[in-house]
């Protein structure tokens, strides 16, 4: 019968673990909180909804490298834009008349401080958090390739994750393996187990190759004489993975290799997002539509509104709006990409198209459901046609619904990509959204564009 709750397909977390991801949303909880008290305002009605709200997006916390330089990219930055975001949602819905504006600053400012003495004091307890786990663990490797090299200079980063790499077992000789030290060799795999026994180890993580299977059975059966911990990193995970996790289906174990990021119940808040924020920019906005839908009118004859074909999520094809900023022709054959003077372009659609406000519609196929306001930018159906021949993992990006604006748009990548190199650096991004995607990631992208789009000149 299968056990429907086998530990395999549970994500134990430990008591590190569950202090990195959670001390940045209760830091932002706990400063608001003290701006409540200092500034005498009783902790109720919105103060527990901005609450939520903040450790929501928050959630999981970083956990940058030591250096200010770091902490500020990873953690300060990303504060900043979601502060804005919500002083800009705030000011529209008239949510942030329940807030004294001194507290606001206050607590906005605060936060980023709170949180860089939070993680310095932090960084210091962490030995005595892993006393709780049972103090640091020894560890062997299994395998001196350079799946095992990594493993260990992993562990050796990061030593917060209480872990001491003693050495490595391989059958082959030092030369063989990419080990520089012989005394990082302990043994071959049949000396093993009684190595286990008599030096207290308390884990061993196997890093031979999938094609190694005969030999990895063999040492799991050996190891069932000991009491160490057992852990096996394939090689399939060196390879371009994309939420890549382990899940079952009634008892049978299946790996994820290359999954949308945006699956049940993050694809829910990915979606309620994008109806909020689609949402509330149309209604700040639409007297702005009014305008451009009148200058788009009057430049030359044709409709207001241009609608192409785009593949969207999973390839299927979507028709997607666009103020039009080029005389009316019609889509046929190899669609040729706007060019920096192509003749095409009216002038008005010069300025609509430099700003992106021919854009704006697209909050329209937001609201549908056919894009989100962050992911990929949906090319032309000839052009993905093209390059899914040229560029391996093009189609990928189409794992989660094209967006408004992207991760390769705010590195520089917006606009004409003339050559195939640009094309496959703005794949590589939206192949590296798509791996490392959260709500805070996208606030973070939406925060970026306002200022990419004054500054850019890719864009005509």
């Amino acid at each position: 019968m299968p056990n429907h709750n086998q530990w395999l397909f549970r994500q134990q977390l430990s008591v590190v673990s569950l202090t990195k991801i959670l001390l940045d949303p209760f830091v932002a909880v706990l400063v608001l909180i003290g701006c409540a008290v200092y500034f005498d305002e009783p902790f109720k009605g919105p103060y527990p909804i901005l609450a939520l709200v903040v450790f929501t997006l928050t959630f999981p916390g970083k956990w940058p490298e030591v250096t200010l330089r770091a902490f500020w990219n990873e953690s300060v930055m990303p504060w900043f834009f979601l502060s804005g975001l919500i002083l800009l949602f705030g000011y529209s819905t008239g949510y942030l008349d329940f807030f004294p504006p001194n507290l606001v600053m206050a607590w906005m400012l605060a936060t980023p401080v709170a949180m860089y003495v939070a993680h310095r004091i932090t960084r210091k307890l962490l030995p005595r958090l892993l006393l709780l786990e049972g103090g640091r663990r020894r560890a062997i490797i299994v395998g001196a390739g350079s799946l095992g090299t990594e493993l260990r200079g992993r562990f050796v980063d990061d030593s917060s994750l209480g872990v001491d790499v003693i050495g490595f077992f391989d059958d082959r000789t030092i030369d063989r393996t990419d080990l520089t030290d012989p005394k990082n060799l302990l043994g071959k795999l049949p000396d093993i187990p009684e190595y286990v026994n008599r030096n207290g180890i308390d884990l061993v993580y196997i890093t031979l190759p999938m094609a190694a299977q005969p030999r990895t059975l063999g040492l799991l059966d050996a190891l069932r004489d000991t009491t160490t911990s057992v852990y096996f990193v394939p090689d399939i995970f060196v390879s371009d993975l994309i939420q890549a996790r382990v899940d079952h289906i009634h008892g049978m174990p299946v790996v994820a290799l290359t999954e949308t990021p945006t699956l049940g119940v993050s694809g829910i808040g990915k979606r309620l997002s994008d109806l909020v924020i689609a949402s509330l920019i149309l209604l700040m906005i639409w007297p702005l539509l009014l305008i451009l839908a009148l200058g788009v009118k009057l430049s030359s004859p044709g409709p207001i509104i241009f609608k192409q074909r785009r593949y969207g999520l999973d390839g299927h094809e979507i028709l997607i709006y666009k103020f039009r900023s080029m005389r009316a022709h019609a889509e046929a054959g190899v669609i040729q990409q706007a060019g920096r003077e192509d003749p095409r372009i009216t002038p008005f659609g010069r300025f609509i198209r430099r700003t992106s406000l021919d854009e704006l519609p697209q909050f329209i196929n937001v609201l549908q459901g056919r894009m989100s306001v962050v992911g990929p930018r949906p090319h032309a159906v000839s052009h993905n046609e093209q390059y899914r021949k040229l560029i391996k993992g093009y189609m990928l990006r189409h794992k989660v619904k094209p967006g408004i604006t992207g991760w390769a748009q705010v590195n520089g990548l917006r606009g004409e990509t003339e050559t195939l190199d640009k094309m496959r650096a703005r794949v590589q991004y939206d192949i590296d959204y798509m791996r490392n995607w959260s709500l805070m990631f996208d606030l973070m992208i939406i925060g970026k564009t306002l200022a990419v789009v004054w500054r850019d000149q890719n864009a005509y």
